[in-house]
């Protein structure tokens, strides 16, 4: 059995996000922090991806000030606590192949200190010293005390309504670690 562990590159990996609310929706990025992934016989076993909470942007609020005051905002206890919590993470549990380079992962993501099982159909590519993640995540903000003008928790919301589920893209590139 060969094992081979690899490390995420942050430089090159990234996350790029989008929360809808009824009149539209928002759209930025998140950095990857680091992580790993351990392969035996060229299959993921475990993996690990921390992400940099502190690095949130917000890419479709062009004015300087609105950005900053909602930035802000998605710091703050209403979102991502984000001075208490500076981190997420994504833990494998699993990774099933589907067919091809297509699989589904399923793991425990962590926000605000909150973990709940989530799953998600990523496709990986691996050569001997390089392993590439694309896929898609879609996120119940309400699973992590999230509930700022969540119709689950908040009556008579009209067009302020934020929908509860948010999406994570995920590009994570990986080096072969020696």
């Amino acid at each position: 059995m060969e094992t081979k562990k690899f490390k995420i590159d942050s430089k090159l990996s990234n996350i790029d996000w989008i929360g809808r609310k009824v009149t539209g929706a928002h759209n930025g990025t998140i950095d990857v922090k680091e992580g790993n992934f351990l392969l035996n016989d060229g299959q993921i076993t475990s993996g690990q991806v921390i992400i940099d909470m502190a690095s949130l942007v917000i890419l479709d609020v062009t004015d300087s000030a609105t950005n900053t005051q909602f930035a802000g905002h998605l710091a703050s206890d209403d979102f991502f606590s984000i001075e208490k919590y500076p981190t997420a993470a994504f833990d494998f549990v699993s990774v099933e192949l589907q067919s091809g380079n297509q699989y589904r992962i399923n793991g425990n993501l962590t926000i605000k200190g909150i973990t709940h099982a989530a799953s998600f159909d990523a496709t990986i590519t691996t050569s001997n010293d390089s392993l590439n993640l694309v896929g898609k995540l879609i996120v119940d903000r309400t699973k992590y005390d999230i509930k700022f003008r969540s119709g689950n928790f908040f009556k008579d919301l009209g067009d302020t309504l934020i929908y509860n589920d948010f999406e994570l893209n995920v590009n994570v590139i990986a080096n072969l670690k020696n």
